[in-house]
């Protein structure tokens, strides 16, 4: 199997890297208009990289989209006419949903958006454990200052500092996924947001977002760009119940009635975690949904995420006003 990656910025070599260590007999090729990237990426992984895929020779079997995301449609649509099935990062935009969902079916072809979330075993303890017979409330805090992202680039200069891409909107759209997936659909919302940085940037950098849930569960989301310390701590209780969670797999807790004491959950998989990361992004999650593509590839198993659902996500950050 041939794959290439467009894009070859942090998330396109992170893509090349574990999709190497989990297969490595698929031929990969790396895309990118910039020479440096190319130059890069061929040096650290022995890979041939060319500016379009035009430029490719050999027949192309599935393509990995790592782009900004306003550029996710074009270059998926793209894809799907070539013939390839498509895994693609956030999009955080439903520019050309209806015509790539579209094409992908009159292609036979297979359409896979990232939600990284949804394949943590952290988010899969807590969904397992959420009695859908019970209201929950959940208070949850997620935020890092916006330099601090990308430290080794200006935060103008990517994708976050655009207003129709912007942080928060980044980050409703990584966290709503497994929330709505857990807690139900979303029937109301309130919140309240403003600006509280120097930041040359041209949308609110922090919101307070209450969401109450069709199934009675109730809760608030705080995202923002602003703290300097990057935090995601979650609560989540009910009568007689109750989970911690601070981003990491060691972190999470659950409440035990019977000893009257907060445990830790022991998970089964052994975290991977890689140098340069703040430690609660782990290695983990990404290859699951690698893994997730391509069973969806190979085997038609279906994923856990779709451009559908994902539409509905994208209306409610809308709805926010992110």
């Amino acid at each position: 199997m041939t794959i290439a990656i467009i894009g070859l910025g942090s998330m396109g070599k992170r893509r090349i890297r574990l999709i190497s260590e989990m297969y490595p007999q698929y031929k990969l090729l790396g895309i990118d208009a910039r020479e440096d990237r190319r130059r890069e990426v061929e040096a650290m992984f022995s890979i041939f990289c060319a500016s379009s895929l035009d430029e490719i020779e050999v027949s192309v079997d599935c393509v990995f989209v790592c782009t900004s995301p306003l550029s996710h449609h074009v270059i998926i649509s793209d894809a799907l006419k070539r013939g390839c099935h498509v895994f693609t990062e956030l999009n955080l935009i439903a520019d050309g949903y209806d015509e790539n969902i579209k094409l992908a079916k009159k292609n036979q072809l297979k359409l896979f958006l990232s939600s990284t979330f949804l394949y943590r075993e952290e988010i899969r303890y807590i969904k397992e454990n959420i009695d859908g017979d019970k209201r929950w409330n959940y208070i949850y805090h997620v935020g890092q200052y916006l330099p601090d992202w990308h430290p080794w680039e200006n935060y103008k200069d990517f994708f976050l500092g655009d207003k129709r891409t912007n942080g928060c909107r980044e980050l409703l759209a990584i966290e709503l996924p497994w929330i709505v997936d857990t807690f139900g659909e979303v029937e109301s919302t309130n919140n309240i947001h403003d600006q509280m940085t120097e930041l040359k940037i041209d949308y609110a950098d922090n919101f307070m977002i209450q969401l109450n849930h069709k199934s009675g569960s109730k809760g608030i989301l705080v995202v923002d760009v602003v703290s300097p310390v990057a935090v995601r701590k979650l609560e989540i209780y009910s009568e007689k119940s109750y989970l911690s969670w601070n981003g990491t797999p060691e972190t999470l807790m659950e409440y035990d009635c019977n000893e009257d004491c907060l445990k830790p959950i022991s998970l089964q998989e052994n975290v991977e975690h890689r140098e340069g990361y703040r430690k609660f992004i782990t290695e983990n999650a990404y290859k699951n949904e690698i893994k997730a593509f391509f069973d969806y590839v190979l085997n038609d198993i279906k994923p856990s995420y779709t451009f559908e659902e994902d539409r509905k996500i994208i209306q409610l950050i809308d709805m926010i006003g992110a």
